[in-house]
């Protein structure tokens, strides 16, 4: 097989160096900067610190028919699939985000988050 049938691709040095160029170039758009040059900071979050967002602490879940629902009086148990000391799951905007175990702060209910769940 001589060179001109070899079917792979030959990229010429000046090729590749505007490639690599190209690349850097990207990831230096991917790094997010602020106004003033530098790096972000919480107070470039201004705009969306008014933005509500709906968090919600999942303690378990059931399934159960409708009758056996109407059924139920105040002081019903309802068997959840959780245990006792489970981590329960925090949501935001209806995307879990973190998970977590309750704690009581001055009479009321609150949650400490053990565990941030990365988007994937």
């Amino acid at each position: 097989m001589s060179d001109t049938d070899d079917p792979s691709v030959v990229i010429p040095d000046d090729g590749l160096a505007s490639m690599l160029d190209g690349l850097e170039e990207m990831e230096a758009q991917e790094k997010p900067k602020s106004s003033d040059g530098g790096e972000r900071t919480a107070d470039d979050l201004e705009a969306v610190f008014d933005v509500p967002v709906r968090i919600s602490a999942v303690l378990g879940r059931t399934k159960m028919p409708v009758s056996q629902l109407l059924e139920m009086d105040a002081g019903s148990v309802v068997e959840l699939d959780r245990q006792v000391g489970e981590a329960i799951d925090i949501y935001v905007n209806s995307r879990l985000v973190a998970r977590g175990e309750i704690v009581l702060v001055e009479d009321k209910l609150g949650i400490t988050m053990t565990e941030i769940i990365k988007a994937g």
